[in-house]
């Protein structure tokens, strides 16, 4: 092997394994919460149990339920020249020496092994427990949970997609006067913290009767926001100009181009900002938790799920069933239209 071909190796495994190492410290909490939603409350409670989902196997002998050690079969009568441990239940315990038998051998009875059934060590066998998925589903009342945030996605989003493709159809292909100034003062606003705006936007919609219902949260959502304008702006500008000449010159309007010209090209980055913005909606807290506080009925999974916690606190698979629960959706959106969206992404950071 050359100098070059040992470099080459070395900067690939170097590269490999660090890639691995990454990927397995962003992979870690979500198998963590997954092995845990999968485990029993006994399991939790027990030091040095498994990390994957697991119980200590019983017997039932004799119609009565006994544990299943691991025992040394060199300490048990008429097996003393046998080696390695044996899964075997427990029938009688002793201090010095405890009766057990062999649930796959039933056939040789009753035996003893001289050895302290305290000494020794219960096996773990895989077993998941997916009814704390079930448990979950019917203590917060999932179904109509999943309903109420399905409507405060699928709402916003349409608000989000109809206004911010207009103002950026119009920052991008119309000149006017103080145009771009008006876009710095909109992107400016990226850099405002929301709790700047809080308290007035509250106050607001509080004396108008607004408090207790969707409308805080979905209204908002149709007078655009500068990050997904910037978005569709940056997009809109890689598209040449000859297509939208060409369509005016065939009698095309202005909203005619928009609708017939630009929007068929620009799925790439319509499916980005629909991806954004659901997985926000999806995991909005603080917004729904102001303006719904008072009308449980219409809570979404966040706020729901954030009250859960701090009731069952003391069981962490619980928590983690329903954390996991609520990430499917925005988990699948994703999986279905990476394509679109990591398109729609890299294309936005082209300018013409």
């Amino acid at each position: 092997m050359t100098l070059h071909h040992l470099r080459t190796s070395t900067k690939t495994l170097t590269v490999t394994g660090l890639t691995l190492a990454i990927l397995f410290l962003f992979l870690s909490p979500f198998a963590f919460m997954i092995f845990t939603s999968l485990k029993t409350q006994e399991q939790i409670s027990i030091v040095g149990a498994p990390v994957w989902p697991a119980k200590q196997p019983t017997y039932d002998y004799n119609g009565k339920s006994v544990d299943v050690f691991a025992v040394p079969m060199n300490t048990c009568v008429g097996s003393e020249d046998s080696s390695g441990d044996r899964n075997l239940a427990l029938v009688k315990k002793g201090a010095k020496s405890s009766t057990f038998v062999d649930p796959d051998d039933l056939a040789r009875g009753e035996f003893i092994c001289n050895v302290s059934w305290r000494s020794l060590d219960r096996p773990w066998i895989l077993s998941p427990t997916w009814a704390n998925y079930t448990e979950v589903w019917n203590t917060i009342n999932y179904p109509r949970l999943l309903w109420n945030t399905t409507f405060y996605a699928i709402m916003t989003e349409i608000g989000v997609l109809f206004s911010c493709t207009l103002v950026a159809y119009g920052f991008s292909r119309f000149r006017f006067p103080g145009r771009d100034f008006m876009f710095v003062v909109l992107i400016s606003t990226i850099f405002l913290p929301g709790f700047v705006t809080l308290i007035p936007t509250y106050t607001f919609f509080q004396k108008i009767g607004w408090v207790g219902t969707w409308l805080p949260l979905i209204v908002p959502a149709f007078f655009a926001n500068a990050y997904d304008v910037f978005l569709l702006r940056q997009y809109f500008m890689t598209m040449p100009r000859e297509l939208d000449e060409a369509a005016m010159m065939d009698g095309a309007s202005p909203l005619r181009v928009l609708l017939s010209v630009i929007i068929p090209q620009a799925y790439p980055a319509l499916m980005a900002v629909t991806v954004f913005h659901i997985v926000y909606a999806w995991n909005d807290y603080f917004g729904p938790l102001i303006y719904l506080s008072t009308n449980r009925d219409a809570w979404p999974i966040s706020v729901a799920l954030s009250m859960f916690n701090g009731i069952y606190g003391q069981k962490p698979q619980l928590i983690q069933a329903g954390s996991l629960m609520t990430l499917i959706a925005p988990l699948l959106l994703f999986v279905v239209a990476q394509k679109f969206f990591i398109q729609g992404i890299v294309i936005t950071g082209v300018e013409k």
